[in-house]
């Protein structure tokens, strides 16, 4: 069994994920600084492109509640092997949690380690913007 607080949260927010269309189910998350934990999972909808992954509900829900800043994140699938975010998620995790450790797990507990800025080198930031014209 899995005795990490951060694993067993993204497992129950799984638990809550609705997934009618692809069946699944991710369940995720985001420990903040202060080691609040805020819980997230994906959202299907019927017009594909607006379904949302669990990790930005995660970080959507954390900012609303006005946290800035994620130092662990937990991704929970029912698949055989860990599953990491995919690149909208890694992008918008890179914003608020590039040095957040990110913890892949399954439901058999396999849990893979890494961090954000491993999952996205290079990530696309504030450092990138510029008011400068050519």
């Amino acid at each position: 069994m899995i005795a990490d607080p951060l694993i067993t949260a993204a497992m129950a927010a799984r638990e809550k994920a609705y997934a009618p269309f692809s069946h699944f189910l991710v369940g995720t998350a985001l420990e903040t600084e202060s080691g609040t934990i805020i819980p997230g999972c994906n959202v299907e909808s019927a017009s594909y492109g607006l379904t949302m992954c669990a990790e930005r509900v995660a970080v959507f829900r954390g900012v609303s509640e006005g946290y800035r800043c994620f130092k662990r994140v937990a991704i929970v699938t029912g698949a055989a092997k860990p599953t990491p975010p995919c690149g909208a998620c890694r992008q918008l995790l890179w914003e608020f949690a590039p040095n957040a450790e990110v913890l892949l797990a399954n439901l058999s507990g396999n849990v893979v380690r890494y961090t954000v800025r491993e999952l996205l080198p290079n990530g696309f930031d504030a450092r990138q913007l510029s008011d400068e014209r050519l």
